[in-house]
């Protein structure tokens, strides 16, 4: 196991942004707006503030107040439809499964009540002068064309902290109270893209942005510096701020790696680059502003994944790495996910999750199970995983899942449909599509949860996805380091590792002690250092600052960026050191077409 005595994982990647300014509190939000307002010259003076799921709408009234001496506010809350008329309407999106939904079609308009919004509407209408502050979800639906268009926006790993301290509700309900795992899901399949619909529709109007991440500590700089600001970030590397989770067989390695808190019982999860999930932040002269790095995807997709990817998968981020650690730990679920045309199906979602298991660190008795044993009997495996879900017996997995010894570098290919986990003692950079909430557990070991409840087991998806047919013979020949040199030169060489035929993500392993030279080819790059200290990434035309990241960082490379070099620097300066690089195999899109 490596242990560095100092960590030098940045928690916190910020994209410069220069001559732009920020401005923080409540005090100096409102003072900014009201010289917009004084500006206008007009009497009456409408200012709509539209915000995403988890902004505290109370915080934004309360800190606008000063807008005006005749001030009236209208909270978009009060047009919803009622709680039981939008459980109604998300029924089948939510579905009964404990775990599982359907991706929800719907406009944002659908979940207000018209007499409501009309209403709202005449009220504003009628008011002769003064400042008319509409705040909340939506708010840009009740004004065509307001004075003041100010978004206030949240990244959904904030809003699950929310969600985990009963602050937050779904989508029109008042279910604050709710368990964590259903507010999820319904966030997920529900509020999320109805709420990302209605953000696209309209970021280019936005005159202001307000980041409420920070509770007390908004932040505002204008719609033209955040185009600016995106606009910079996909002609650059950059990285999203990544997160950490605990779990019931989480493990000690990224507290030392990435500097968490040591108290801690463990971390499970570190995602580094989740961009749905991450947030982004900006750094203008020192003051940083936090945005979901999904609108970066939203406002750029093409710079930023390349014409044949956004032609393919629209305006979604389709890779995504994280980390999964067992060091001092135990196994990850028995799981499987779904095949292709069950994920279209059952789920509503355009493609699956493929993924790989690339080994960073890895102790002398780490594992992976990965395929099936052969001659085993599904009938009896299944029947036995039956009997372990009722509590009636343990579920014996050495006695039909093939149990393979890994070490360090390592890489374990796990296309859909294929049997699998990750043992105790070593830690996972994990490579997938897109599409991660899709896991169906079918076995965790007969314990529980942090919660002390029994983690949702999915058996009744999982076995309709299960191939028999990968055995041990069939995993060794395919799955496991299927790795093959595909070029070297001086100080260099590059290694094919994955993931399989049937994926549309490729990775690539670069191990070098000179200056190596890549070229995005029009397409997205998604790499972390995984050997080494330090590594600096370069435009060959000076196109963007030198750009420093360190081992175990992951960072995208736009596919606008083009030509860019990857050389040891600072303490690895001379030393051979490595990268592993994603990206989408563009000749799978043409065959397969996912959109």
């Amino acid at each position: 196991m490596t242990v560095q005595t100092q960590s030098t994982f940045d928690k916190y990647p910020a994209v410069s942004v220069e001559g732009e300014t920020c401005l923080t509190g409540w005090e100096a939000i409102a003072g900014t707006l009201r010289q917009h307002i004084q500006a206008t010259g007009k009497p009456k003076t409408i200012v709509v503030v539209d915000a995403y799921l988890g902004v505290y709408t109370d915080e934004v009234i309360a800190g606008l107040s000063t807008l005006s001496d005749q001030l009236t506010v209208i909270e978009t809350g009060h047009a919803l439809r009622s709680p039981g008329e939008i459980d109604e309407l998300v029924n089948d999106f939510v579905t009964d499964d404990p775990v599982f939904g359907y991706v929800c079609p719907f406009e944002l308009s659908r979940f207000y009540d018209e007499a409501e919004l009309a209403t709202c509407q005449q009220t504003i209408q009628a008011i002769a002068e003064g400042v008319v502050l509409v705040v909340g979800i939506g708010a840009a639906l009740f004004v065509d064309q307001p004075n003041v268009l100010v978004y206030a926006d949240m990244p959904r790993w904030e809003i699950q902290l929310r969600f985990r301290q009963n602050r937050v509700n779904n989508l029109g309900t008042q279910n604050a109270d709710a368990v964590f795992a259903y507010q999820y899901k319904r966030a997920f399949y529900v509020d999320w893209k109805v709420l990302d619909r209605h953000k696209k529709s309209f970021m280019e109007r936005w005159d202001y942005v307000i980041d409420t991440t920070r509770e007390d500590t908004p932040k505002l700089i204008s719609g033209t510096t955040l185009q600016k600001a995106m606009a910079l970030a996909v002609r650059r590397p950059f990285r999203v701020v990544p997160f950490f989770d605990p779990g019931p067989w989480g493990g000690q390695w990224l507290k030392e790696i990435c500097d968490l808190d040591r108290s801690a019982v463990n971390y499970a999860w570190g995602f580094d680059c989740v961009p749905e999930e991450n947030s982004l932040l900006f750094n203008f002269d020192g003051e940083t502003f936090e945005i979901p790095s999904i609108d970066v995807v939203f406002s750029h997709p093409v710079e930023l994944l390349g014409e044949q990817v956004y032609a393919a998968f629209g305006a979604e981020f389709p890779i995504r790495f994280d980390f999964l650690d067992t060091i001092e730990g135990g196994n990850l679920s028995l799981q499987v996910h779904p095949l292709h045309e069950y994920m279209r199906k059952q789920f509503g979602m355009p493609y699956t999750q493929n993924e790989s298991y690339y080994f960073l660190e890895a102790k002398e008795d780490a594992c992976v199970y990965l395929g099936l044993k052969e001659d085993i009997h599904p009938a009896e495996m299944i029947a036995d995983l039956e009997k372990a879900q009722e509590g009636e017996a343990h579920f014996d997995a050495d006695k039909y899942v093939e149990k393979w010894p890994i070490k360090k570098h390592d890489h374990a290919l796990i296309p859909a449909g294929t049997v699998h986990c990750s043992g105790a003692n070593s830690v996972v950079l994990e490579i997938s599509a897109t599409p991660f909430n899709f896991t169906f557990k079918l076995w965790d070991w007969g314990r529980t949860g942090l919660d002390g409840k029994p983690r949702p087991i999915s058996l009744e998806h999982g076995k309709k996805n299960i191939q028999w047919d990968r055995t041990t013979p069939w995993t060794e020949a395919n799955l496991l380091n299927q790795i093959q040199e595909i070029g070297r030169g001086d100080g260099w060489r590059e290694e094919r590792t994955g993931l399989d035929e049937d994926s549309f993500i490729e990775t690539r392993r670069h191990w070098f002690s000179k200056t190596v030279a890549h070229d995005t080819q029009g397409v997205v790059n998604v790499i972390n250092l995984i050997e080494g200290d330090e590594a600096t990434v370069e435009s060959p035309s000076g196109a963007f600052e030198p750009f420093v990241v360190h081992y175990a960082e992951t960072f995208i490379v736009p596919a606008a960026v083009g030509t860019y070099t990857i050389k040891p620097s600072g303490v690895s300066e001379g030393r051979e050191i490595g990268t592993l690089k994603a990206y989408i195999r563009t000749e799978k899109l043409t065959d397969n077409p996912l959109k």
